[in-house]
């Protein structure tokens, strides 16, 4: 039987705080948690994060202090639930392993999402960024294993394979290429609006983690890495961020948020093996809960609107469950790895004008290939190491991706690169 949040009795408010020793969980182990568990805390850091900064806009948007007054009285909770998620991750996990669970993160969960879309549009934006962050996972793989000779499969479990995808270098568009058409969301599928609402949070979350911590790292070529990696993560919020509907009032997207959260915490509580993070995510469901019928009620009063003016049917529809998409990346990498944005669509590099904005932004950025961290760290492993690092179960199904010796900075980004590239 589906679960309807609004059909669960919300408990009383002053009850969904916790106090200071409910806020600090016992963490997971990092030698034993499952990565999946990781992916789950990391998922769920990135939506409460999403939820405080809509709150924060909202009330700064908003003249009635009555109802400011009630926003702020859910983001206190949505601050306290951020806090104990974020404590789940161990105090001996470096950096860089907790970064590998974030780009783990962006590939399984976007292949994940990309594979149920039924609208073909978000789909297509999926499927494109999915081989950005999948390069991404490959690189700061790299750097690990150079660094700190931790070897990134071990971390993720072996769900992901660890290989090349669209260059990073290939990745730096001029910033119009990234405003797509938005999504109607009083015509859209559940899943896609809950599709479009989680990458956007979860993107999000990546970018604030790389803007965050670049500078904490121990080594220039991670700090440079960072950066650049910091770049193309906000080109992916900016990517999908304008898929979210626009025409939504403050109070529906308020509905929305929470609405979007119930689901998550309700997936992850049904998905989650750990019985520790488990009693974490049931906690934060009915604390969620709470926010969704407070939610509607200001929807009610200060728009005169019921909850199903916006969401017709608040049965869930698929939950969200994680497992490995290696298939269905290889798939993607095969059939659109020389693709770029061009504006609202998508084009082959070797079809784009000569004179289009991409050849610009990439002349000023990445002038001098060798100066391109992301280029540079690939080529420091393999002058050390004689091939790069990877973690593949068969050949790339890119043939200009499968020689290690040498990093292609071609691919996705070069007119000359033909379709004699791709497998067959």
């Amino acid at each position: 039987m589906s679960f309807n949040p609004f059909d669960q009795k919300p408990i009383k408010f002053d009850k969904v705080y916790d106090d200071w020793k409910k806020l600090y969980p016992k963490s997971y182990d990092k030698n034993t948690v499952d990565p999946y568990t990781k992916l789950r805390i990391i998922l769920m850091n990135g939506t409460e994060y999403e939820a405080v900064w809509h709150s924060h806009s909202f009330s700064r948007h908003c003249d009635n202090n009555d109802a400011r007054r009630e926003i702020a009285l859910v983001r206190r909770n949505e601050q306290q639930q951020q806090k104990t998620i974020s404590c789940l991750k161990p105090i001996d996990e470096p950096l860089l392993e907790t970064t590998i669970g974030y780009e783990h993160l962006a590939v399984d969960l976007t292949a994940i999402l990309a594979a149920r879309e039924p609208n073909k549009y978000v789909k297509q934006a999926l499927d494109f960024a999915l081989l950005e962050d999948f390069d991404h996972l490959y690189r700061y793989a790299d750097l690990l294993e150079m660094e700190s000779g931790v070897r990134a499969e071990r971390l993720i479990g072996g769900y992901a394979e660890i290989m090349p995808g669209r260059p990073t270098i290939s990745e730096h568009r001029y910033p119009y290429e990234d405003i797509k058409r938005h999504i109607d969301s009083k015509t859209a599928d559940p899943i896609t609006k809950l599709n479009v609402a989680i990458i956007t949070a979860a993107e999000q979350q990546t970018m604030n983690y790389y803007m965050n911590i670049a500078s904490f790292y121990s080594s220039d070529i991670g700090r440079q890495l960072y950066a650049e990696i910091a770049m193309i993560e906000e080109q992916h919020v900016s990517h999908y961020g304008s898929l979210l509907d626009t025409n939504c009032t403050w109070f529906e997207g308020n509905l929305m948020h929470e609405y979007v959260e119930c689901y998550l915490y309700y997936s992850c509580f049904m998905d989650e093996t750990d019985a520790n993070v488990k009693k974490v995510w049931e906690n934060c469901l009915m604390q969620e809960i709470a926010h969704l019928h407070k939610a509607a009620e200001l929807l009610k009063k200060f728009e005169k609107k019921d909850w199903q003016m916006v969401i017709p049917n608040g049965a869930f529809p698929e939950l969200l469950t994680f497992h490995p998409t290696k298939d269905y990346v290889r798939q993607v990498l095969k059939n659109t790895t020389n693709i770029t944005s061009m504006r609202e669509d998508y084009a082959k590099v070797k079809d784009l004008p000569e004179t289009f904005d991409f050849f610009r932004y990439q002349n000023i950025v990445n002038k001098n290939t060798k100066d391109v961290p992301s280029h540079a760290v690939i080529d420091k492993y393999i002058k050390k190491k004689g091939k790069d690092y990877r973690f593949e179960e068969s050949p790339h199904p890119v043939k200009n991706l499968r020689d290690g010796t040498a990093d292609n900075t071609d691919v996705g980004r070069s007119v000359e690169l033909t379709e004699n590239a791709v497998a067959l």
